[in-house]
């Protein structure tokens, strides 16, 4: 039989459809996810089968969004909240960061916030600097708020299945230009545990992490250094709090090794805290300093051409792995 096949986008949907028919505590809303189906048509055809109550077009307004995720998430209900340009989360950010957060820990633990807050990020569309960021590290310098980047559509689906089960808010990071990409997804059910890094292909020579659509990047280079015969072991850490350092130090102490890959900028990116939990826990196993990939310190440029220079691509890959192997 062959395997069934789902786009990124189509992934996402299925998951909030499964999880909403699950459990009816579950409910949807965020700008135009209703009728419209979403921004990028992750929440299309939910509101057919679910109706106004369950998938809630909100105003524009991303403190109001999350404010009464929030809310709810304390009285009981299991918000999905969509922010729908990442860009924009910094409106909401009090909500998040000071209540969402730290409900939890300020109480006792006798209340908590199973929020799943959504959000598209990312360059590459010319969408320009309010509307093309990538600002994961915000989140995860937030103690209490879990934060997952899934490259997949199987794990779109499975990680966002568990976050919504999860009793704590997590930030569910989509890239927007993974949404028309396709890959493999099981009918029957699953989950993709929340703390867990894939390894993408395995090797001896060199540890390649990649976040997000850099784990593309990275495929791509791989695939373009393959007559030079290196042998490259690929890990995309798909949460990036907690972060699965068991996984990462296993690979280091085997290829000795790494670069790391992200969207994010260079100064205080995701590659900082990758690189830095490496030497905290792989330093003597190093024959040399970690390599990062990163996009410039720059707001990204609207210009095409300018806006592919300032991001990551196979290339700058290749360059680092390059460097590293000499």
């Amino acid at each position: 039989m062959t395997p069934r096949t789902l786009t990124y986008r189509q992934a996402v949907a299925e998951a909030l459809a499964e999880e909403m028919r699950r459990d009816p505590e579950v409910f949807l809303m965020g700008e135009d996810v209703g009728r419209h189906g979403g921004a990028f048509a992750a929440t299309k055809g939910l509101f057919a089968e679910f109706g106004g109550e369950r998938v809630r077009d909100t105003p524009i307004s991303e403190s109001v969004i999350v404010g009464a995720g929030v809310g709810a998430a304390l009285m009981g209900m299991r918000p999905v909240v969509e922010i729908m340009y990442m860009d924009f989360i910094s409106m909401a950010m009090d909500s998040i960061v000071n209540q969402a957060a730290k409900v939890k820990y300020m109480f006792g633990g006798h209340a908590v916030v199973p929020l799943t807050i959504r959000t598209a990020f990312g360059a590459g569309r010319g969408n320009a600097a309010q509307h093309s960021q990538s600002l994961e590290t915000w989140f995860t310098l937030i103690p209490g708020l879990q934060v997952v980047m899934p490259a997949t559509p199987y794990d779109a689906k499975g990680l966002l299945k568990a976050a919504i089960r999860e009793d704590n808010p997590v930030i569910v990071i989509e890239n927007k230009l993974l949404y028309p990409e396709s890959g493999v997804v099981p009918e029957e059910e699953y989950i993709v545990p929340i703390g867990k890094a894939a390894i993408r292909r395995q090797g001896k020579d060199l540890t390649l992490i990649a976040t997000s659509r850099m784990c593309m990047m990275a495929e791509k280079a791989i695939q373009k250094l393959g007559p030079l015969g290196i042998d490259i072991e690929m890990i995309d850490p798909r949460t990036l709090k907690p972060l699965d350092m068991e996984t990462i130090s296993a690979s280091v102490k085997k290829t000795h090794k790494v670069v790391v890959v992200s969207e994010s900028h260079r100064t205080g990116g995701i590659t900082n805290e990758l690189a830095a939990r490496i030497m905290d826990d792989c330093f003597y196993e190093l024959d040399a300093p970690v390599i990062r990939v990163a996009a410039e310190d720059v707001p990204i440029p609207y210009n095409r051409a300018l806006e592919a220079d300032a991001i990551p691509n196979e290339h700058d890959i290749i360059r680092a792995i390059q460097e590293l192997m000499k």
